[in-house]
């Protein structure tokens, strides 16, 4: 069966259940902290919720719908002096639904997520509200008021690969849909949506129709020092009836199948590269220098395999796929011994029914969206450790 299909099922039976376990969640208590630029909010629970948040303005109010759980006691013992709550009411809503409203004093940010239990913790969900404003807290002396700077970390850096471009057409439709077209305008969404995310920066090897070597889009990987690199294809086979995504990391070995080896071949081209030139082990001995390589190759290829994997996860709520597995092959264009890199060949340009959507606006955006989350869940699993989202989910763990 389908893993869409699976989905449905699983889906439709937990829709099916839902009326005889609503109300099965508490919600026990709330602890609320402050700070000189954040209200924390932290809601107890017996049990797992899904809900969801809106805001609404005249008066300024922030409304928490919580589906599938009930009161068990009222927030009155919440001190909201100095905060930018005024006040907060609750009630039932629906059948088993709850609707907590919070009254504020200002416009705020919003970011809220749900924990599971943890070191003795019961479910929670955190609600932090961010003032247009700093929320003060009145000083027990007199001294400046404090101003809220940019976090102290960096952002993670993902470099986005168009391929082909320019003299370079790729691979050609049967009506004469061209990759290079393609993948531009899917990696140009991927960009776009990246830079939207806190924490992320995003360079793309080229924004326009022009030819970059395979060696060259490597070297500006490591140019901008990237975290990843992902390079978006959309090729050929020689079966007009392969079709599906499918996404592959570098081999130093053989391929893992003959697809990947003929996708391989076809990528290289002329235009292969040596690893060994992209280290600066020049003043090594051979010898020493061969290890190094080998180490850095083995870690990043491990790296680049997981990534794949939850990419490849994520193409699946969206496509076909090719290969139900992350396939390996000696692709020149991920031959960065330090740079976690994927190819990700978002369906077959060879294939008819592949090629009526790869061109069309809807599918793009979709394939795009789908490459975002991946990497977004890759990342929460493997926060680079100076980065804002490792700092981020560091400030979290502290403070619930």
């Amino acid at each position: 069966m389908h893993r869409r299909q699976v989905l449905n099922l699983i889906l439709a039976g937990a829709a099916f259940a839902w009326p005889f376990s609503v109300s099965a969640t508490q919600i026990r208590q709330a602890r609320l902290w402050r700070s000189e630029d954040k209200v924390r909010l932290v809601f107890d629970l017996s049990g797992p919720v899904s809900y969801k948040t809106f805001t609404l303005s005249a008066p300024e109010r922030l409304i928490i719908d919580v589906s599938g759980a009930s009161l068990g006691e009222d927030f009155s013992q919440l001190a909201l002096n100095d905060t930018v709550i005024r006040a907060i009411r609750s009630g039932p809503l629906g059948q088993g639904d709850t609707r907590i409203v919070l009254d504020l004093s200002s416009p705020v940010l919003l970011n809220s997520f749900l924990l599971a239990p943890q070191d003795g913790q019961s479910h929670r969900l955190v609600l932090d509200l961010v003032s247009a404003k700093p929320i003060q807290i009145a000083p027990k002396v007199p001294r400046e008021t404090p101003q809220i700077s940019a976090h102290p970390k960096r952002d993670i850096i993902v470099v986005v690969d168009p391929g082909h471009g320019g003299k370079d057409p790729g691979a050609v439709g049967a009506k004469g849909e061209r990759e290079k077209d393609v993948v531009l305008s899917i990696a140009q969404l991927l960009a776009k949506r990246l830079k939207k995310e806190k924490g992320f920066d995003v360079k793309l090897v080229r924004n326009d129709d022009f030819f970059v070597p395979l060696r060259k889009r490597v070297a500006i990987a490591r140019q901008h020092k990237a975290d990843i690199f992902i390079s978006v294809h959309a090729d050929a086979a020689p079966r007009l009836t392969a079709s599906g995504a499918s996404v592959y990391c570098l081999s130093e070995g053989g391929a893992t199948s003959a697809t990947a080896r003929f996708m391989a071949q076809r990528e290289n081209g002329a235009d292969l590269l040596g690893a060994t030139s992209l280290l600066n082990l020049k003043d090594k001995d051979p010898m020493l220098a061969g290890v190094i390589l080998d180490m850095s190759m083995n870690a990043t290829i491990a790296a680049s395999l997981q990534l794949g994997s939850t990419v490849l996860g994520s193409l699946a709520d969206i496509t076909t796929l090719h290969q139900k597995r992350v396939e390996q092959a000696g692709f020149a264009v991920l031959k960065s011994p330090d740079v976690p890199s994927i190819l990700v060949e978002t369906g077959f340009i060879s294939n008819a029914r592949d090629s009526q959507r790869l061109v069309t606006a809807r599918h793009q955006q979709a394939v795009a969206d789908g490459l975002f989350k991946g990497l977004q869940r890759y990342f929460e699993k493997n926060p680079p450790v100076d980065s804002y989202l490792a700092w981020e989910q560091a400030q979290q763990e502290d403070q619930v």
